[in-house]
């Protein structure tokens, strides 16, 4: 049986097809719902009497008009062709010279989903360009328009009835097919197409070559398995201004595509080397599978505001596109683009996951994991010096009479029992026990750790677009030029998009270029699950005004930034990795903005996100993480809204601010770093607000005297050093301990010095912020850290106010030197290892109004001069106050 099909040839012949009708007519007559003519046998049937495998074997011979006759039979025969998918649709598929493997060029020994599928995709897509004739429908002169099925087939080549593609189309009607033999056509002039036609190369792809310029001026036109290279007049091989043309399966040498508005074209399957695509205000292009190499500018150019008129093609392409978007029906074969290391992989360095749990269960912790061992050692800590605090007994508050001034404290005596026993005040109801109570329970427990991981959660794509219209407007918008699943690589540039032009990019691969996209002047690009790595620049530029979308796309490895923003672009970054680059992650300079949220921002050289010369984005909801620089550097007067961020485990500051960078640095969880949590350098500002700041092997916050920040409302607690240092030069971070991490040399001119320094008009685009001409620190929790808990050895003014300062390993408040008054006022200081305030003799302090209860040594310790005045200073095991011999105090 398998030998007569074998002898009709590779498709079943009538001979082959007649023995299948005469196998089928010797099985049993058909049972209810199965039944009719498959191949052309009108006999009855059923599946039931040969194995599945064998009608497999049988089919597998088929051509595709008799498969599709066999699965109308019934819904049993329509399940067996389905169950083709692996062998004979495949074979189908991959014997096309129409096309090339459903998932070449990126990733061709990946196998689709479904065989079928892809071939039908295919198939209906190479149909495109014979769709005009539906526009003729209502017109009583459609037959002279609609192709038919006997439509002319002219070949041309030696020995054929015309020698030239001239001849040929000088003789074809409308949609006749011409078939040009292997051979190398070469036309001396321009070829002007005016009638309809299809132009196949016959053989394998490279077996015909065409050396020709042709200028279509016809609706439509299709050419498949053709190599076009220029003609020696133009480097031009093919142009349309009105028409739409549909190239399969083509290859481009060293020549120029123009498509003009408005026509449109569809590419597939086709190979550009050294050769680019122009799109000149096209409303709608399409590239697919197409692989571009060796480009010496840009391999597809994008120019012009898409146009408003529109060819009969428009509408069949918008269906095309929207029929297979990667948002609505992405393949998880996607997750593994390129051998780099690609899309959804795993990073380029183990990841160290960094679950941050304060106190609680112990169960919720990552076992034997570094951040693991931090957390334990620390709530134990915490758990004895609270318990002190919580047990201490009445009988330790302060005797004085109910209307006493502060001048008449009664003095302890030997009998002080008696005394006690007359007039007691809890400190716990002093007017800043409200502190006091905040402070023990500033260490988020299990129920606010949780609801604080919860808050900071990465959000995933769908999630973004489901609460910001915005942005599921632009990932469904679709102008100008469509190009997915492409590959570009070996060249100078990849996509360039220009005078208010559109592109979407979908699902495609951009690796070993000088930059991959650049978009300017006003034009907008989206970019959806793209795979861009190992530029030689950056790998996304936006100047201008550019704007957009870059969401879910996978940016790494770049010799400069992953995503440069300048000169007012202003685009929504969503949800992309970009990590492992050789420089920063993200560049916002020269009044650049731009929405950078949900993004996995890891493994950088330099800082994660880097902005300077009036930058100033909106980041939010992103894990920066494992850089070896900073986790956000704000730098020569850059701005920014840095809004519930995890950064962590970075090498240099989680967040460092300096020469005029002025940013909101609001509700971030900065941790487990392996230098400062946060650093305000040489002129640094800012409003630092409602972080939490845990865990780091430097300080909890690094300020240079010269700077002008405000921090208040932070958590911060469990850090190596002191919880906030203030420090006159750069050097005098090595005087107390020599491990404070090397922040200090933190690259400011590393990369700064690249930027063209654009400093146009600002864009104010803060909510009001109360105005400081000091150095402010106010109503911050300071905890557990394993130094002071503020540390001061500053050239300028400064003032600390209404602060809770608890438990740390040191002092609660040191003052080595303070030239200027250094106003430390309404903070509650309790339960530090050492005194509650040291102040040595080059100091100049104001202590008023604080509560200093519980410290294991003296409350106060000065050495220096200022004011004393209206303080609490309980139950401290050591003096209430020291005032040593060169101290100058008003008490």
């Amino acid at each position: 049986m398998v030998c007569a099909l074998e002898r009709g040839g590779g498709a079943a012949s009538r001979p082959g097809r007649l023995f299948l009708a005469a196998l089928l007519g010797e099985q049993r007559p058909q049972q209810p719902g199965c039944g009719g003519s498959a191949a052309g046998s009108k006999v009855t049937m059923e599946i039931s009497g040969l194995p599945v495998e064998l009608w497999r074997l049988i089919l597998s011979y088929l051509r595709l008009p008799d498969l599709g006759r066999c699965s109308l039979v019934c819904r049993a025969w329509y399940e067996l062709i389905l169950s083709l998918d692996n062998t004979r649709w495949r074979q189908l598929c991959l014997g096309c010279i129409e096309c090339r493997h459903p998932n070449w060029p990126n990733q061709p020994d990946v196998e689709p989903q479904s065989w079928r599928e892809a071939f039908k995709q295919h198939y209906v897509a190479s149909k495109t360009w014979t769709k005009n004739t539906q526009d003729f429908e209502s017109s009583n002169c459609f037959y002279l328009f609609r192709r038919k099925k006997d439509r002319h087939v002219l070949r041309v080549g030696q020995g054929c009835e015309f020698d030239t593609l001239r001849a040929a189309l000088a003789s074809a009607g409308v949609y006749d097919r011409i078939v040009l033999l292997p051979g190398v056509y070469e036309e001396q002039s321009e070829i002007i197409l005016k009638v309809p036609v299809e132009i196949v190369g016959q053989g394998k792809l490279g077996d015909v070559a065409l050396l020709v310029s042709i200028d279509q001026h016809c609706p439509t036109t299709r050419l498949c398995n053709v190599v076009f290279m220029p003609a020696w007049f133009t480097p031009v091989v093919y142009k349309t201004t009105s028409g739409h043309v549909q190239f399969d399966n083509c290859n481009f040498e060293n020549g120029q595509l123009q498509i003009h508005a408005p026509g449109t074209c569809q590419v597939k399957f086709c190979t550009f080397n050294q050769s680019s695509i122009h799109f000149h205000s096209v409303a709608l292009g399409v590239l697919e599978n197409c692989e571009f190499t060796g480009s010496e500018n840009a391999s597809v150019t994008i120019e012009g505001i898409p146009s408003s008129e529109r060819n009969w093609a428009c509408k069949h392409l918008t269906t095309l596109a929207k029929s297979h978007c990667v948002l609505q029906a992405s393949d998880p074969t996607l997750c593994n683009v390129s051998k780099w290391g690609g899309w959804g992989g795993p990073p380029a360095r183990n990841v160290r996951t960094c679950k941050i749990v304060v106190g609680g269960d112990q169960s919720n912790l990552l076992p034997a994991s570094k951040t693991q061992l931090v957390l334990e050692k620390a709530g134990e800590k915490e758990a004895e010096v609270n318990g002190r605090l919580y047990t201490a007994k009445e009988g330790e508050a302060m005797a004085l009479e109910t209307d006493s001034s502060d001048s008449e404290l009664s003095t302890s005596s030997e009998n002080e029992e008696d005394d006690r026993s007359m007039y007691k005040v809890s400190y716990r109801a002093h007017g800043l026990s409200h502190l006091l109570a905040h402070v023990i329970h500033s260490r988020p427990q299990t129920n606010g750790l949780t609801a604080l991981q919860r808050d900071l959660e990465l959000k995933t794509l769908q999630q973004e677009l489901q609460r910001d219209k915005e942005a599921q407007s632009l990932a469904s918008s679709l102008q100008g030029c469509l190009i997915r699943k492409c590959l570009f690589r070996d060249g100078k540039g990849g996509v360039f998009v220009c005078s208010q032009g559109r592109a979407k990019l979908e699902g495609s691969v951009f690796r070993e270029l000088t930059y991959a996209v650049r978009c300017i002047q006003n034009s907008k690009i989206i970019m959806l699950k793209n795979d861009i790595h190992h530029c030689k620049a950056s790998g996304i530029f936006l100047r201008l005004a550019a704007g957009g979308l870059i969401a879910d796309n996978n940016i790494h490895s770049n010799c400069e930034a992953g995503v440069d923003i300048r000169k007012g672009a202003n685009p929504l970054i969503l949800c992309n990795k970009i990590h492992s680059g050789l420089r920063s992650g993200i560049v916002v300079l020269g009044n650049g903005k731009g929405i950078i949220r949900s993004n996995q921002i890891y493994g950088n050289k330099e800082a994660g996100i880097y902005i300077l010369y009036n930058g100033n984005p909106i980041v939010s909801g992103n894990h920066i993480f494992q850089g070896l620089a900073a986790g956000i550097a704000v730098n020569e007067n850059g701005k920014g809204q840095i809004i519930e961020n995890v950064i962590r485990e970075n090498q240099w500051g989680g967040a460092d601010i300096r020469r005029g960078g002025d940013p909101v640095l609001r509700s971030n969880l900065i941790c487990c770093g392996y230098s400062d949590g946060v650093v305000v350098g040489e002129r640094g500002k800012g409003l630092i607000e409602g972080n939490t700041i845990y865990g780091n092997k430097g300080c909890g916050v690094w300020i240079m005297s010269s700077s002008l920040p405000h921090i208040t409302n932070n958590r911060i607690g469990h850090n190596n050093i002191y919880g906030v240092a203030v420090f006159c030069r750069k050097d005098d971070a090595n005087d107390y301990l020599a491990n404070q991490g090397g922040n200090e040399n933190f690259n400011d001119e590393g990369e700064a010095a690249s930027w063209e320094n654009d400093l146009d008009s600002e864009d104010e685009r803060f909510t009001s912020r109360r105005p400081i001409s000091v150095a402010l620190v106010e109503s911050n929790s300071i905890n557990h850290n394993g130094a002071a808990g503020l540390y001061v050895k500053s050239s300028e003014a400064l003032n600390i106010i209404a602060n809770a300062i608890h438990a740390n390993h040191d002092s609660g408040v040191a003052v080595f030197q303070s030239s200027q008054l250094t106003r430390i006022a309404n903070n509650s200081i309790s339960c530090n290892s050492l005194g509650g305030v040291l102040i040595e003799s080059e100091a100049r302090v104001e202590l008023r109004g604080n509560g200093i209860y519980d410290n294991s040594s003296h409350g106060i310790t000065s050495k220096g001069d200022g004011v004393i005045v209206e303080n609490d200073i309980v139950g401290n095991r050591g003096c209430g106050l020291q005032l040593l011999q060169t101290a100058d105090m008003k008490v």
